[in-house]
């Protein structure tokens, strides 16, 4: 359920489940799906296999083999999506829209006419990990995302990773969220009460 057919998805898939644990494979997945769906309720259309191909890597570079101590986790998590398309035969354009769409995530500027991937995949993680637009989301499609990917207390565990993203990487976009009270807000996503 919420995964697009096809070699690319199945490799994104494949590589993020090796990497990631499961709190944070789930939330990859979680944060297609609310992108995906908010697309379908919004009319608006998208590469459905970039989407998810982004949507399973975008955190990568918070694990520890691929977390960079140079660049930002989303700029490392944008390379391993241009080293795995590579070896899926992507071309060179195809395979920066995937680094593109991860970088991009970390904005709140990006629109859905700018750049309609890297919108949703900001959409998606914003729900996903503070409950942003959580409650435009049908209940029902909620109730089964978390049922089918439990959250496993995703929330404090994510919350460790940006703060020590934060901490080694000060002028990083995960320094600026938790500047900005990212702790708080999720502290009071909702999905963590209506997974509770």
């Amino acid at each position: 359920m919420w995964q697009t057919p096809g070699r690319a998805a199945g490799a994104a898939r494949e590589l993020a489940a090796e990497y990631a644990d499961e709190a944070l494979l789930n939330h990859s997945v979680r944060s297609y799906a609310f992108g995906a769906e908010y697309a379908r309720a919004h009319g608006l259309a998208f590469d459905e296999e970039l989407l998810y191909v982004a949507a399973l890597l975008h955190d990568l570079g918070l694990t520890a083999p691929f977390d960079s101590h140079t660049l930002p986790f989303e700029e490392a998590g944008g390379h391993v999506a241009r080293a795995l398309t590579t070896g899926l035969g992507w071309p060179a354009a195809r395979r920066a829209r995937a680094a593109e769409v991860i970088v991009l995530h970390m904005r709140e500027d990006v629109t859905a006419a700018e750049d309609v991937e890297s919108h949703l995949l900001q959409v998606g993680t914003s729900a996903d990990v503070s409950g942003l637009r959580v409650p435009e989301f049908d209940p029902s499609f909620v109730e089964s995302l978390l049922t089918a990917h439990p959250r496993l207390g995703f929330g404090a565990s994510f919350l460790s990773l940006m703060q020590s993203q934060a901490t080694r990487k000060p002028d990083c976009a995960a320094a600026h969220l938790i500047e900005g009270g990212v702790a708080t807000r999720i502290a009071r996503n909702p999905l963590d009460r209506a997974a509770g």
